[in-house]
C-alpha cells in the first residue's frame, strides 16, 4: 500500500486487505457490512481514501479487533513478525548456575 500524503499530515496505513484476505471475505462482502461502496473498500486499501472515525469503527467492529491493530501513522510490518515477536529466552553461559541470588 501506498498512502497519499496529504500536505503536511502523516499517512494513514491500514490492514484492511491482509484482514479481509485472512477471513476469505470480498471487497463487496465487507462493504455490505461496513454500509459503503467495493470502490471505497479498494481506496481504503490502497491507501487513496482515510476513513472517517465512524467508518474506522465499523470496520474494527467487523474484524473484531482495535482500532489501532487495523490503523496506524506508522506502517505496519509484516503480521507474522508482530504475531510471534516474543522474549528470548535467556542465553546460558555453559556454566549451569543463574546470575541471581
Amino acid at each position: 500500500m501506498s498512502p497519499v500524503r496529504r500536505g503536511d499530515s502523516l499517512p494513514i496505513y491500514n490492514r484492511i486487505g491482509v484482514l479481509r484476505a485472512e477471513r476469505g471475505m470480498s471487497r463487496a462482502q465487507l462493504a455490505g457490512l461496513i454500509d459503503v461502496n467495493p470502490q471505497t473498500v479498494g481506496a481504503l486499501e490502497r491507501g487513496d481514501h482515510y476513513p472517517s472515525l465512524d467508518l474506522a469503527f465499523r470496520i474494527s467492529w467487523v474484524f473484531e479487533l482495535p482500532v489501532e491493530a487495523i490503523f496506524s501513522r506508522t506502517e505496519f510490518g509484516p503480521l507474522s513478525t508482530e504475531l510471534y515477536r516474543t522474549a528470548r529466552p535467556p542465553s546460558t553461559t555453559g556454566s549451569g548456575e543463574s546470575s541471581h541470588a
